[in-house]
């Protein structure tokens, strides 16, 4: 009832019945993960790390697991161990023990936790080279603060963090390596941004209600893999390619897989300019407007996906009034249920041209909900995840 008589509040003051629903209160399961009561399988990833029994003993292990564009990152796989001990921060000197002081180094560094924390920061967190976030084995939150910016840079992993309540950043100076600190103009509030950058892996996240985007990947970003999140209550989820002028765009390729795009979500799952997208075996639940859009005659290629719709049963939509049947938009082996619906367009292939090593199987959509059920932050024990 309080959940309806919000609603009701917010229609009465003029705001839309789509955006009534995208505000409507949430909590965030404990877990920061969905419930289900489908069977679970394991999606080739996590088969890859989660099969044994000393993931604890061996972390960096992970690194040799992504599939698609972004396989080739090795995060901090060759680095040393480096515990976050203190949740506080500080954006121009920042303490050993913290977050930034870990992600800023030169050298290749795998950095963990030692307990649950909440990170607040004081303003954009600047990732260097060579880094691994890996969370697994605590509840770690990066909230109600600016977030993660990873431009100009290579080889970042981020594994198993929630990332929420993201805030613009500050106009001032941030380090970003221990001999440089430079003046930032303040980010848009984005949850992860990725501008510049390549070999990048965000993995078994959980995503929601930041100010700007929740991915952004521009800038000719590159070699990007985005696999096992938990994506929820947000409005413009990912962008892909900075505006429709960008022709830096071009080289731009991502793969989304195993993702799990829940309720609450309004549109852009992704939306794509210029560059290529394989969007492989993720679940789209209740989307308020469109899952699937782009301009600037990007290619995708929708493989083994599943969209249950809703209210709205649209999962592509094209930004543009004419010329759209030219571009290079297709589905094969996806589940459409609730009068969901794909628009292919344009002519020849799609085909994603993976290496040997970045090539993995995708499943029919119809698999999809029990190879996306543990999607978001795992809750990870010594000897199981």
């Amino acid at each position: 009832m309080a959940s309806l008589a919000l609603v009701l509040s917010l229609l009465f003051l003029g705001v839309s019945t789509l955006q009534a629903e995208y505000y409507a209160p949430y909590t965030p399961k404990k877990s920061y993960a969905p419930t289900s009561t489908t069977k679970k399988t394991m999606n080739v990833i996590d088969s890859c790390w989660r099969a044994k029994s000393n993931w604890a003993k061996n972390r960096q292990a992970l690194a040799d697991c992504a599939v698609g564009y972004g396989k080739a990152a090795i995060g901090g796989k060759n680095g040393a161990i480096y515990v976050v001990t203190n949740p506080s921060d500080d954006p121009v000197n920042p303490k050993p023990g913290t977050l930034r002081y870990g992600v800023i180094q030169t050298k290749p560094l795998w950095i963990i936790f030692s307990k649950d924390m909440v990170i607040t920061l004081k303003n954009e967190l600047m990732m260097n080279s060579y880094k691994t976030i890996d969370g697994r084995g605590a509840k770690v939150e990066i909230a109600y603060g600016p977030c993660i910016t990873i431009q100009r840079v290579s080889h970042v992993i981020i594994h198993g963090i929630s990332i929420h309540d993201c805030k613009p950043g500050k106009k001032g100076i941030v380090r970003d390596s221990p001999v440089h600190a430079g003046h930032r103009n303040g980010a848009d509030g984005d949850g992860i941004d990725i501008f510049a950058s390549s070999n990048i892996w965000i993995d078994h996240c959980y995503l929601a209600r930041c100010t700007d985007g929740l991915i952004d990947v521009i800038h000719a970003s590159t070699g990007v893999t985005i696999s096992n999140n938990y994506f929820t209550q947000h409005d413009k989820v990912m962008l892909f390619g900075h505006n429709d002028n960008n022709k830096e765009d071009t080289v731009m390729k991502v793969t989304v897989a195993f993702n799990y795009f829940g309720p609450g979500l309004i549109e852009r799952m992704p939306r794509v300019r210029l560059g290529y997208a394989h969007v492989a075996n993720n679940r789209y639940e209740k989307w308020l407007m469109y899952a699937i859009g782009g301009s600037a005659n990007p290619t995708i290629f929708s493989e083994g996906n599943y969209f249950l719709a809703a209210k709205s049963t649209e999962v592509t939509k094209r930004e543009a009034k004419s010329g759209w049947k030219n571009w290079k938009w297709r589905s094969s082996k996806d589940k459409f249920l609730n009068g969901a619906y794909f628009v292919p367009s344009g002519y020849g292939t799609t085909n994603p041209y993976y290496t040997k090593a970045q090539s993995f199987s995708v499943a029919d959509g119809s698999l999809v909900p029990s190879l996306t059920a543990d999607a978001g932050p795992l809750r990870c024990t010594a000897y199981k995840c």
